[in-house]
């Protein structure tokens, strides 16, 4: 009886290599980098990146990150309808019973400024993206991480770190709702 994956074994790019001691050698060395291959691949998927499970987050916090992936969209504030930033915020704060201003600049004018150093999960971060200090609001979430609206372009509610290049650069301050 012949076994189709016995011949591949004998058949490469076209050339027979009949049974001898160098036939066996390849396929020695072929088996054994097909199951590590597979060991890697499979260790690979066992392993998982260290995140927080949502449950150490606030409500709030684990609320805004259910949010993850729902559309930008300029002046708005549902997960019908897609958000804007301040939409994104406002949103997520009514929906603890906390009503905050429309807009960033409200935001950031109503509320109690908190140091970088002092960061708590729930706090807004505020940056400033076209020129004015307050252009740009997220909610933080811990480890530098915040939630938010980015933009048009980047088209979704999505978590971004403040050390990333370009947060870091744009930060201006934190608030404390």
């Amino acid at each position: 009886m012949t076994y189709p994956y016995r011949q591949f074994l004998l058949t490469i790019k076209g050339y027979e290599f009949v049974n001898n001691s160098a036939t066996k050698n390849y396929r020695c060395f072929f088996i054994r980098g097909v199951l590590l291959t597979a060991i890697a691949l499979v260790s690979g998927c066992a392993s998982t990146p260290e995140t927080k499970p949502v449950a150490d987050y606030s409500p709030m916090v684990g609320y805004a990150l259910s949010l993850q992936g729902t559309p930008y969209h300029y002046g708005k504030s549902s997960p019908e309808e897609g958000f804007d930033c301040s939409g994104f915020v406002k949103h997520v704060y009514g929906r603890q019973g906390i009503a905050l201003p429309r807009t960033v600049q409200g935001m950031a004018q109503s509320l109690t400024e908190v140091p970088k150093s002092d960061l708590h999960s729930g706090d807004l971060v505020f940056f400033n993206t076209d020129g004015k200090p307050f252009s740009h609001v997220g909610i933080y979430i811990s480890n530098d991480d915040f939630i938010h609206a980015p933009s048009r372009r980047t088209g979704k509610v999505m978590v971004s770190n403040l050390k990333d290049r370009y947060w870091g650069n744009r930060f201006s301050c934190a608030r404390r709702p």
